[in-house]
């Protein structure tokens, strides 16, 4: 197995309040990671927007629930993996709108998807309500 190296991790509580703190930790572990600024936004997208839905549907209106968000990295990517205790959801439910249903919202995991190379949820232990993992292969450029 690769070596995996621990860029960030950050515990927070579910709380919509708590986003520009992940937003920022986000960005600066996708900084040293060498992606173009275009590439890095979209990444810090992509992971408030995947935590936002955990906040918004797995926790529902119980703002008490923890989220942890750990930054991996390996020789050619990096992983995002995110973990909350709240119920564990309904996996086969994950999923975009229809493209062509055009209104505001419900878009997120389509962006997700579009901006990750992998996106899956593992299988959690116990005391763990659901862990998504996410995964962008590094630049080419990058030595």
């Amino acid at each position: 197995m690769e070596d995996t190296g621990r860029l960030a991790e950050i515990r927070f509580a579910s709380r919509p309040d708590q986003l520009p703190e992940v937003r920022s930790v986000v960005r600066k572990a996708v900084k040293t990671q060498g992606y173009i600024p275009d590439v890095a936004n979209c990444i810090v997208l992509a992971i408030d927007e995947a935590c936002a839905n955990v906040i918004k549907h797995a926790y529902g209106e119980a703002l008490t629930g923890d989220i942890i968000l750990e930054i991996l990295s390996k020789s050619d990517e990096t992983i995002f993996r995110l973990t909350d205790f709240a119920p564990p959801i309904d996996k086969k439910s994950v999923r975009s709108r229809d493209l062509e249903d055009v209104r505001p919202g419900g878009l997120g995991v389509h962006f997700i998807h579009e901006v990750m190379d992998e996106v899956e949820f593992l299988e959690p232990p116990e005391g763990v309500g659901n862990i998504l993992e996410m995964r962008k292969k590094l630049p080419r450029h990058r030595e």
